[in-house]
């Protein structure tokens, strides 16, 4: 029994290894090098497949193309309807003299835009404008030449200007201050 064992099994040197020393090692080898080349043919494409479908789900989201199916769609919308119906308020030219050190004058020229809510605003506005004016220029007056550099010194500026004019019309929704011209003389 043990020997019938023996004569079954095809790593024995018998008939199936017995093709020859250099062919049964070249072919046995380069068809386990086949297997195990195709298997990690197999993954690397199986994973190049998965990058690539989960890069797209990944852009895809951030590029906001999957809000409909997530519920994103009616955030935007209602935002959208916010942008629409916004009404944009210029207000004069502001010149004002900065704060300095030393004996030259440097002055601020600015033009500002007000973003708010309603059309029905604006009247409201008007009535209350030189009491933002006035709370313009005395921020503005204060301002040094290196408070307004870069882009942080921009929003510094934006965000202390639209705190100061949302609490001079303190009924009226202002969404934004927006620079329409910004000269530093």
């Amino acid at each position: 029994m043990a020997d019938e064992d023996l004569d079954d099994d095809p790593d024995e040197d018998g008939e199936e290894g017995g093709d020859g020393d250099g062919d049964g090692e070249e072919g046995g080898g380069s068809d386990k090098g086949k297997g195990g080349g195709g298997k990690k043919k197999l993954f690397i494409i199986v994973g190049l497949v998965l990058l690539l479908v989960v890069g797209g789900a990944v852009a895809a989201y951030f590029t906001g193309l999957l809000d409909p199916l997530l519920g994103g769609d009616e955030n935007q919308s209602e935002e959208g309807s916010t942008i629409q119906n916004a009404v944009f308020y210029d207000m004069d030219e502001l010149v004002v003299t900065l704060s300095t050190q030393g004996r030259e004058a440097t002055f601020l020229k600015i033009k500002i835009s007000l973003e708010l809510e309603k059309q029905e605003d604006v009247p409201k506005l008007e009535s209350l404008l030189p009491r933002v004016i006035g709370n313009f220029q005395i921020y503005l007056r204060e301002l040094r030449v290196e408070d307004l550099k870069g882009s942080a010194g921009m929003y510094r500026l934006r965000e202390e200007l639209l705190k100061r004019v949302t609490a001079a019309i303190a009924p009226i929704k202002v969404n934004d201050v927006l620079f329409k011209e910004m000269l530093v003389q």
